[in-house]
Parts: C-alpha cells; structure tokens; sequence
C-alpha cells in the first residue's frame, strides 16, 4: 500500500472546512473528480462505529466506520469493503487485500486560516485517480470554504 498525503491552506475557520467537506451539497461538488460520472454521496450516522458510505450516483462504492472524530479538527474513517450494485462486500479476497485501509482528514486553525491535510491509503494502480481526485478535491474545498 502508498500513503498519499495532501495539504491545504484555506483562508477560513476549521468550521467552515469542516461544514464543506461534509456538507451533502458541497460533499458532492469537491469529490466529483473520484469517480467517471463525476456525482459522489456520503452517507453516515457520523458516528465512531457507525457505518458510513461512499458512494457514486449508481449505489456503488465504499462502505466504511469512522474510526476517530474531533469535530472540526480530525475524522479518520476505516474502510471495510466495497458496495456494487446495492450489496456489501467486506468478505471477499479482492476486498481483504485492501480493508482496513485508513483515510483521514485533520484540520488545524490559525489566525483564522485553516490547514486541511488529507491522508489515504491505496495501491499503487489507483494513484493517478487518488492524485486527481485529492489536488482537484481540496483546491474545490478552498474555493467553497472561502465563499
């Protein structure tokens, strides 16, 4: 597995960040780079345990558990396996040679500028999309926090 790790400066409070990330309209704006169709969803009960999903505007993609939250400053979720066509999958050999991959995002304020930093987890064939995703992603997450 690579560690990808990126980094944002945003002239706005951890708040604002926060809200923007994971807001279900702005959610939708700075992940549209991940996936082909460009449309993503979260769905989560936001709790440490609780299922969260990633998903495009088929029904498929990631289902996950947030692992640690600090609302604003820090969430990490855990990813547990994938979701195609409506139906987990968290038991599968092509789904456990990656499960428990991490991805987190910690946010620090200063003087009302926030430093958004993103770290995930992948294989190496996914770095390209991962790179696209996350460059395109939090400059998006700038420009919708500074509004």
């Amino acid at each position: 597995m690579k560690t990808f790790e990126f980094t944002k400066e945003i002239n706005a409070p951890a708040e604002k960040v926060w809200e923007t990330l994971w807001n279900k309209s702005t959610y939708s704006q700075w992940t549209s780079a991940f996936t082909p169709e460009g449309k993503c969803i979260v769905q989560s009960d936001w709790e440490v345990g609780g299922k969260t999903f990633f998903l495009d505007d088929k029904g498929s993609g990631l289902v996950s558990t947030i692992k640690s939250k600090n609302e604003p400053y820090e969430i990490v979720f855990q990813h547990l396996g994938e979701v195609k066509d409506g139906v987990e999958d968290t038991t599968s050999d092509d789904v456990k040679a990656w499960a428990g991959n991490n991805e987190s995002y910690f946010l620090t304020e200063n003087n009302g500028i926030t430093t958004l930093r993103a770290v995930a987890h992948a294989s190496e064939e996914w770095a390209e999309m991962m790179t696209k995703g996350f460059e395109f992603g939090l400059e998006e997450v700038k420009k919708l926090s500074e509004k």
